[in-house]
């Protein structure tokens, strides 16, 4: 079922709150049949792992417990009942009452579960939910469960952010018709000043008459269409862009004569995205990208999704200049994705497939290399609940205007043997998905130009470098030559568009310095500007996201204090003066 939308046959209930809350222990026995013991609550959406002072809590390994009582509401007899959970990270399990109805792996997409006949107008019903945070080598992102010397588990991951868990997004009772749209596929298109939108609907149970209409924003059609497929074409086109965010809306009906069974609404941004030498084209025309890396990460409420912050965070990027941004390292609220709609931000959308790659650490310090891609690690299994994560991902956002392509790993090991063989199928079914966009990875130094075995597969590279930090840290002039002959090698071997998706230095702010110092506020802007100069020399660079937009938490580790610093905002989104740094490149020309 496409993302639960309000009409005049659809109505529903946010199960947002308070709800019961328990850490799984050996003393707990069915907890779904009874109501959870102890007075916890715990607010939803809202990782768990910040919000209490214990810290076993913060650090806990396997399952935890959300329950509330819920009521159905007299008049929903006559539809089904769904239950839709927006993310669950990283795993659940669900119950009503005391049945089991629905389990999930997978922590940043959504699932549901038809409840239909098991719970009643009129009548209570209990809703328990096991969380399991547990990662090993066969999630996405990966992971390790290790026991400590005091006999307690401690999970280890391979990516450099907290391991934030719990529902840390919505949970909505929907009711929806019996006969209704279960799926809408969209292509856009430009045919001169003509806009073109193809659609294909799907229905659940048996739809007598298929009607579609699109709407301008005074809500008078532009254009209809019958059946379950067809283009509709809207002459002199209002297109979504960058800075222009129309939005058309869909309104999909089904009808039985001239009742109406279901009605369905879609925003509709009509645009197209090319790669076309080392250009990326947004309607045609070259587009460069300002913008950020980011992560789902405030105080407290850590993962949980805010509007407040939300709204916070689009108008500090705007402040900036920025026009895009990376969903690094997993797909975001899908609130996030409906904003960027609205706002006309484009947007990369990222897989959780972070951490496929045990050497990163060793060829950043020197350390040994293991194999990364072998039964041990990321083997058949990995590969398979990778594919999982791409099918959801694609499914989920492939109606937004905003996403303007798709980024299926993050610093994997893409020099090593077999990395290929992993690689290849997984690109194959997102073309196959969705053959409309680009497809993009983000590349790391330690799978340099001349050994990378997967850049050919895809449209356009994303190169993650820090060239002044973690290489010729407190020499920028080596680090301005390196830098400029990495890239060179890139253009040279794959001559296709280049997005710099990271590239920046941890700063502790409030920290000034006159002679360069590495976590300075002024060595992070050098830094910035350093890499400024290179990127504008390189022709196929289309365009730079800074890692980070604000600074976040992570595990722990002996070079991050109190997480990671590289944000060119605090992470309560105070600027540091790189902040400033951007916004005069970004608003005011190259500098």
């Amino acid at each position: 079922m496409p993302k639960p939308v309000d009409s005049s046959t659809r109505t529903n209930i946010l199960l947002d709150g308070l709800w019961r809350f328990v850490p799984d222990s050996e003393d707990l026995h069915e907890p779904w049949k009874t109501t959870l013991p102890g007075s916890m609550e715990c607010p939803v959406p809202a990782s768990y792992n910040d919000i209490f002072v214990n810290p076993s809590l913060r650090n806990h390994v396997g399952k935890v417990w959300y329950q509330r009582i819920c009521h159905l509401p007299r008049g929903w007899d006559q539809d089904d009942t769904i239950l839709r959970f927006d993310a669950a990270t990283h795993a659940a399990e669900v119950y009503i009452d005391d049945e089991h109805v629905t389990s999930h792996v997978g922590g940043y997409t959504p699932f549901q579960a038809d409840i239909s006949g098991k719970v009643y107008p009129g009548r209570s019903f209990r809703i328990t939910v096991s969380v399991d945070n547990t990662l090993t080598n066969e999630t996405i992102p990966p992971g390790k469960v290790i026991t400590t010397g005091n006999g307690k588990p401690s999970q280890t991951y391979y990516h450099d952010f907290f391991n934030y868990s719990g529902l840390s997004r919505s949970v909505r009772l929907c009711s929806v018709p019996k006969t209704r749209v279960e799926d809408i596929t969209l292509i856009t298109g430009l045919e001169g000043s003509t806009g073109t939108v193809i659609y294909d609907v799907a229905t659940h149970g048996d739809a007598k008459t298929v009607q579609v209409e699109l709407l301008d924003v005074d809500h008078k059609a532009v254009a209809s269409g019958k059946g379950l497929k067809g283009e509709l074409k809207v002459s002199d086109a209002n297109l979504w862009g960058p800075g222009t965010p129309y939005l058309y809306t869909l309104r999909v009906r089904l009808l039985d004569g001239s009742t109406i069974v279901d009605e369905y609404t879609l925003s509709v941004g009509i645009r197209t995205v090319e790669v076309k030498g080392l250009q990326i084209l947004i309607n045609g025309k070259p587009f460069q990208f300002k913008g950020f890396g980011r992560h789902e990460d405030i105080p407290i409420q850590a993962k949980g999704h805010n509007d407040a912050w939300m709204v916070h965070d689009f108008e500090l990027m705007k402040w900036c200049g920025a026009n895009s941004f990376r969903t690094s390292h997993y797909p975001y609220a899908e609130d996030v994705m409906d904003y960027a709609d609205r706002q006309g931000f484009l947007v990369i959308d990222e897989t959780p497939a972070v951490g496929l790659n045990l050497n990163i650490v060793g060829g950043l310090f020197g350390a040994g290399r293991k194999p990364t891609f072998s039964k041990e690690f990321a083997n058949d299994n990995t590969q398979k609940a990778h594919e999982s994560a791409i099918r959801e991902l694609i499914q989920r956002d492939k109606n937004h205007p905003c996403v303007i392509a798709w980024s299926i790993t993050n610093e994997c090991g893409s020099d090593e043997d077999g990395a290929r063989e992993y690689f290849e199928p997984l690109v194959k079914v997102a073309r196959q998905l969705d053959p409309t966009r680009p497809l993009t990875y983000a590349n790391c130094l330690t799978s340099p130009w001349d050994k990378d075995r997967i850049g050919d597969l895809f449209d356009f590279i994303g190169i993650n470098r820090y060239y002044g930090w973690y290489q010729n840290n407190a020499d920028l002039a080596s680090a301005e030559i390196a830098l400029e002959k990495d890239l060179q090698g890139w253009q040279s071997r794959f001559k296709c568009p280049l997005l710099i998706m990271e590239y920046g230095a941890d700063t502790m702010a409030g920290l000034h310095a006159m002679e360069g110092l590495p976590w300075s506020e002024e060595y992070q802007s050098d830094l910035l500007t350093m890499s400024h100069r290179v990127f504008d020399k390189i022709e196929a660079i289309v365009g730079e996201h800074v890692w980070n937009f604000a600074d976040f938490q992570t595990g722990p580790g002996i070079i991050r204090v109190d997480g990671n610093k590289k944000g060119v905002f605090t992470r309560d989104r105070r600027p540091k003066m790189a902040a400033h740094t951007l916004r005069k490149r970004w608003t005011e020309g190259r500098q």
